[in-house]
């Protein structure tokens, strides 16, 4: 028996959530937020993905603290947000789906057992169930409403692989040279002794990133990825904080532009 011609059960099951969480869709501002790395559901046939239950607290699976900071900017910005409900251990939906670690065997150092040895269908399954419906909402959300900005909301860890990672804030970018800029002096105008990390703590390739190549430079709409120290918004302070900075930097760009 071939068993490559027999059909491939389902990834998600009756039980298992949507991949994408759509929150106050009718918000009137003028803004679009996504969250790519909001949650770290698995899906019931994967298991535990073969690895023990606090890994899915580190930032491996998640951006810790970004889904929390989302939701307080949708609420002040009365911004739509679109949001990823599955973990970035089970496909990563701010990468190209050809990326080596759009699906990561191994992640900071921890190895992913159900990552190891997928063949091409069991990866363009996960592409089929979680990547894709997720990549098709946010870009209706934008072709609907056709805000003015988009910011995707990430965390990135103080230390990463022994290099210190100093910044309480980045922005990344690319194409639009305006937007994050503009950020950055509106945010150092509200707090002076914030450290911004500009293109930090990585920056953006065709090969590594999804959201700024494909929804913000081919929409031509201002956008920026804002990356915040997730020890800073691990607690409900610092997300307050965080939110109160952003959202009034946001506020603010919106309304004067650089």
């Amino acid at each position: 028996m071939n068993i490559s011609n027999q059909p491939q059960p389902p990834l998600l099951g009756a039980s298992d959530p949507a991949p994408v969480e759509i929150v106050n869709p009718a918000g009137r501002g003028d803004v679009l937020l996504v969250c790519e790395h909001a949650g770290r559901e698995i899906p019931s046939s994967l298991g535990d993905l073969g690895i023990a239950a606090s890994e899915m607290d580190r930032h491996i699976a998640y951006d810790i603290g970004a889904r929390d900071l989302a939701l307080m900017l949708s609420e002040r910005l009365d911004a739509p947000l679109v949001a990823q409900r599955y973990s970035r251990l089970v496909i990563d939906c701010n990468r190209p789906t050809e990326a080596d670690d759009s699906i990561p065997p191994v992640s900071d150092g921890t190895e992913i057992p159900a990552n190891r040895n997928l063949d091409a269908r069991e990866r363009a399954q996960r592409a089929t169930e979680i990547f894709e419906p997720f990549d098709r909402a946010l870009a209706g959300a934008i072709r609907n409403r056709r805000p003015k900005a988009i910011f995707a909301i990430h965390s990135f860890n103080p230390v990463l692989r022994g290099v210190s990672r100093p910044w309480d804030i980045g922005f990344l970018y690319r194409k639009d040279a305006r937007t994050s800029p503009a950020l950055q002096r509106y945010l150092l105008a509200a707090a002076p002794d914030i450290s911004i990390g500009m293109q930090e703590p990585y920056a953006i390739s065709d090969q590594s990133d999804w959201f700024v190549p494909v929804h913000g430079e081919r929409n031509g709409i201002a956008h920026s990825l804002i990356e915040v120290r997730n020890d800073h918004i691990s607690h409900p302070e610092g997300v307050a904080r965080f939110a109160g900075l952003l959202a009034g930097a946001i506020g603010d760009f919106m309304k004067k532009g650089d």
